[in-house]
């Protein structure tokens, strides 16, 4: 049994244990010209609801000084993380225009009606990165673990050359794990980066503003 917040939309529970912020470190490795450069980093992930059938997404980095404890601001991004299914009228949009029907997933009954073949939920995720390239990620969620492949890849005329990528998510003894793999700069895909980062507690209930419940959808 997953505790969840009443209100939470039904169709985020499967997502509900991204929900919070995590702080960690990680390394970069990456060739480039034939010379792999790696580089330690220290990561914070917030995923937050807002009353909404989609979670928020903002990463920050901050590149690590080996010889200190110095750290400078490297990156970010920013996106949204939903359940992969098709949009109908008791959906918002396009743009701004309102829902026009009913929510059609209005419990854990109905959201199980989505539950894959291999036991997991579709998943898509959109990130923006301020570099000028924007990724569009389809995958699945399987309780504790998410797996993610680009389906396209959309990149400004300034941007460096990014073709493809792939992200892995894994929840163990309360460590999220997660690796990224990149094509990029006229390469084949290969690992790129990778950290684990702990829950930071007093944020564990980000984007909650209720109390909790349970539902009948298990971790696994």
């Amino acid at each position: 049994m997953i505790e969840i917040p009443v209100g939470l939309q039904p169709e985020l529970v499967p997502l509900y244990w991204l929900i919070g912020t995590w702080e960690g470190t990680g390394m970069v490795e990456y060739s480039v010209d034939g010379e792999l450069r790696e580089h330690p980093f220290r990561q914070r992930v917030t995923f937050r609801h807002v009353d909404l059938p989609y979670l928020e997404y903002r990463s920050n980095v901050w590149l690590l000084d080996e010889d200190s404890d110095e750290s400078s601001p490297l990156t970010a991004e920013t996106g949204f993380w939903r359940l992969a299914r098709t949009h109908n009228d008791g959906d918002v949009g396009p743009g701004f225009l309102p829902p026009t029907a009913e929510p059609s997933l209005r419990n854990a009954e109905d959201v199980e009606t989505l539950r894959n073949a291999e036991d997991g939920f579709d998943l898509e995720v959109s990130i923006a990165h301020p570099t000028g390239v924007a990724e569009q990620y389809y995958g699945m969620i399987r309780g504790p673990r998410i797996d993610l492949a680009t389906n396209g890849v959309l990149r400004s005329e300034n941007a460096k050359d990014y073709q493809a990528a792939t992200r892995m998510y894994g929840l163990v003894n309360n460590q999220m794990f997660w690796l990224w793999n990149i094509k990029a700069l006229g390469q084949e895909l290969a690992t790129h980066a990778s950290a684990q980062l702990s829950r930071v507690a007093e944020d564990a209930t980000a984007g909650t503003q209720a109390d909790s419940t349970t539902t009948n959808l298990d971790e696994n």
